[in-house]
């Protein structure tokens, strides 16, 4: 089996524009690709995993990745699937998060001499000359398919800049320049950015000639970006300052029942017909495989030794073995309590358990909510300042656990 045919059985593939020509040059190692990485962030998130994982295993079958970090294009944002415009950053914020990218892409992608490489948009983007940028590729785009491109579908209602709307010529114009100056013939993204990155084709094609060798995959993912790395509404991170090793094992311990098969195919480095025997599973038997896919996605993030530590914490605190030095924590000061208490509700928040007061009441009216191994019903239900100090165990659900005490 071929590493395409790979992608494609680990249902990694969504949509092609030359499959043939795209099996033929990634099997034989030929492929020079690149997958854009914005910089909305001081960290990469869980949801980048599936674009890390595929430029490791296509390098590792000889092809040679471009990380492209999007210190141009983040200063514009990507409209696709946002309801409302990205918050602006400055120049400064950007290459601050681009330096916090390159660290953590470090882990998974190798970049020594001739292997892969990182570049930077900036470099290019903030140079162009917007007139000489209108007549050098301006032509080459129909508003009209522009405006009909997925990309933009939940923002025309809402109201759409003209800053967005230009989000998909600069992504096009970083095919176009990789593809020139550094011999890119591929483009990976997700689903959700299939108009953009086909931009980026018909670009080349159509400045340089049809028998340009540019090609465009899409990863499968969510039809909304993929939720991947996301919870109560929180992002999980791959800084362990932003997501602790045992938050991050914890998350993906508690995928879904009928998306953990999904999740290992994809994500883990575990041979297929490994995977394939899993397939039957039921009942108890899927809890293993939550601990085998968290175990080797946390391992791959924060190591082997943060991994088990990890798992034992959790193995510990699921079989009642008490509280674990590893459970994430949240502190609270004295600020933060109201005339010498703090409520329930409150603490849910605080504590990222749940990501809103209303989730919160709704959570404790249901009986979803226990501390210290004790079920609390009453919404109002508050703690001192000397409880706290001694330490609160929250549990929302069966496996969604946070220690609060007072620094």
């Amino acid at each position: 089996m071929g590493i395409y045919e790979e992608l494609v059985a680990r249902g990694l593939i969504a949509q092609v524009t030359d499959e043939d020509e795209i099996r033929e040059m990634i099997n034989g190692g030929k492929a020079t690709f690149y997958i854009g990485f914005d910089c909305t962030a001081d960290s990469l998130t869980a949801g980048h995993f599936m674009a890390l994982t595929l430029m490791k295993r296509l390098q590792m079958a000889g092809n040679k990745p471009i990380a492209l970090i999007g210190g141009g294009t983040t200063m514009i944002g990507d409209p696709s699937g946002r309801t409302d415009m990205r918050k602006m950053l400055t120049i400064d914020d950007i290459n601050h998060n681009a330096e916090c990218f390159k660290r953590q892409m470090e882990r998974f992608i190798d970049f020594g001499e001739g292997k892969a490489r990182m570049i930077n948009n900036a470099d290019w983007l903030l140079k162009l000359n917007y007139v000489e940028l209108l007549r050098e590729v301006g032509a080459c785009f129909s508003v009209n398919n522009m405006l009909r491109a997925k990309c933009y579908e939940q923002r025309m209602e809402r109201g759409l800049s003209f800053l967005e709307f230009n989000y998909m010529i600069m992504q096009s114009y970083d095919f176009y320049y990789l593809f020139q100056h550094y011999g890119c013939n591929m483009q990976f993204g997700g689903d959700d950015q299939w108009s953009n990155m086909l931009g980026g084709t018909e670009l080349i094609r159509r400045k340089l000639g049809k028998d340009a060798h540019a090609m465009t995959i899409t990863l499968l993912t969510d039809s909304q970006g993929h939720k991947m790395g996301k919870t109560a509404g929180n992002a999980v991170w791959l800084d362990p300052n932003k997501t602790s090793p045992y938050e991050f094992y914890q998350y993906w311990r508690n995928v879904g029942d009928a998306d953990v098969l999904k999740c290992i195919r994809m994500l883990t480095f575990l041979p297929l017909e490994q995977i394939d025997e899993m397939s039957s599973w039921e009942g108890s038997q899927l809890n293993r495989a939550k601990e085998i896919l968290a175990f080797e996605l946390t391992c791959m993030v924060h190591g082997e030794e943060e991994a088990r530590k990890a798992e034992a914490s959790a193995k510990a605190l699921f079989s009642g073995g008490g509280q674990s030095d590893d459970m994430p924590t949240t502190e609270l000061s004295e600020t933060d309590l109201t005339d010498g208490v703090v409520d329930l509700m409150t603490l849910l928040v605080k504590t990222g358990l749940c990501p809103s007061k209303s989730d919160a009441r709704r959570n404790i009216q249901q009986g979803g909510v226990t501390v210290n191994d004790e079920k609390v019903a009453d919404i109002g239900k508050c703690f001192t300042a000397d409880e706290l100090k001694t330490g609160l165990v929250i549990r929302r659900g069966k496996k969604n656990y946070n220690k609060v005490v007072l620094a």
